[in-house]
């Protein structure tokens, strides 16, 4: 099994857009070109970490981080977190790690942050997992809820008890977790950013338009989602994990893992660099 000995966790003091920030961070470094992990919205930089213990993946350099308003991360203005400020975030996370090119596998809303990143910065972008990322307003049915509540953090955290008992994989996970991952504070601009970008960003469009080899991944209950087949016929592959839903990294992390280890290593072409 490999090590995760050369894993290490700190603490990255940063000031986007004026306000300071200490990201924690994970990071390993290796031979060839870093894969940055970003996470969804009331998940962590932990949901990633079985990448230590994959062989695939032995030696290969990655970052992953708590997003401002998740995780263990500390952010000074809560109510400035939106997905502009979660897209700056991720470019100085970059540049304070010295990484110019890198894979992406990034899942929910740390897609969607990815996505705007990708689109306006495409040559640092070599292969993009997109793990049940928002492109759509389909994406947002449960944020746009929150919206219309005067309280949509109070909402969310409602809604997840109620999850516990859900017909959806990973949900009473999700549900458990997301008191101690999410703040309440960053909840509802978050969501208004969100929802505005699903609606009029052109997110699909600008999905398709990357020039790095893409994959889509989600859960066996997700396969209804309208836009899968345009992105069949697009060149983006797609990969569905069976007994899971909108979370297969608590659902099924093996097939996870393995569909990404195999997109990876028919793209990968090796590097002498080393980050």
């Amino acid at each position: 099994m490999p090590s995760a000995a050369s894993v290490v966790h700190e603490q990255l003091p940063l000031r986007v857009h004026g306000v300071n920030l200490k990201i924690a961070s994970v990071r390993r470094e290796g031979s060839g070109d870093p894969v940055l992990l970003l996470h969804g919205f009331g998940t962590s930089k932990e949901d990633y970490l079985d990448i230590t213990h994959r062989h695939e993946f032995a030696g290969r350099p990655f970052l992953a981080y708590d997003a401002p308003g998740c995780g263990s991360t500390e952010c000074a203005d809560l109510g400035a977190i939106d997905q502009p400020f979660l897209v700056e975030t991720a470019r100085a996370v970059l540049e304070r790690a010295g990484i110019g090119r890198f894979h992406v596998v990034a899942h929910s809303t740390g897609a969607l942050t990815a996505l705007l990143l990708a689109h306006k910065e495409p040559g640092r972008v070599l292969s993009f997992v997109n793990i049940k990322g928002v492109l759509a307003p389909e994406d947002c049915v449960l944020s746009r809820e929150a919206l219309n509540h005067r309280d949509p953090g109070d909402f969310l955290f409602k809604l997840a008890e109620r999850s516990r008992e859900s017909a959806c994989y990973g949900g009473g996970l999700y549900a458990a977790n997301l008191p101690g991952k999410v703040r309440r504070g960053a909840v509802s601009n978050f969501f208004r950013s969100m929802v505005e970008l699903a609606d009029h960003g052109n997110l699909l469009r600008k999905f398709l338009s990357l020039p790095c080899p893409r994959m889509y991944l989600y859960g066996e209950q997700c396969a209804g989602l309208s836009y899968l087949p345009l992105l069949d016929a697009n060149g983006v592959e797609l990969a569905e994990i069976p007994h899971s839903g909108q979370l297969p990294m608590y659902s099924n992390p093996v097939a996870m893992w393995r569909q990404i280890a195999e997109f990876h290593a028919r793209q990968l072409i090796p590097s002498a660099r080393r980050w």
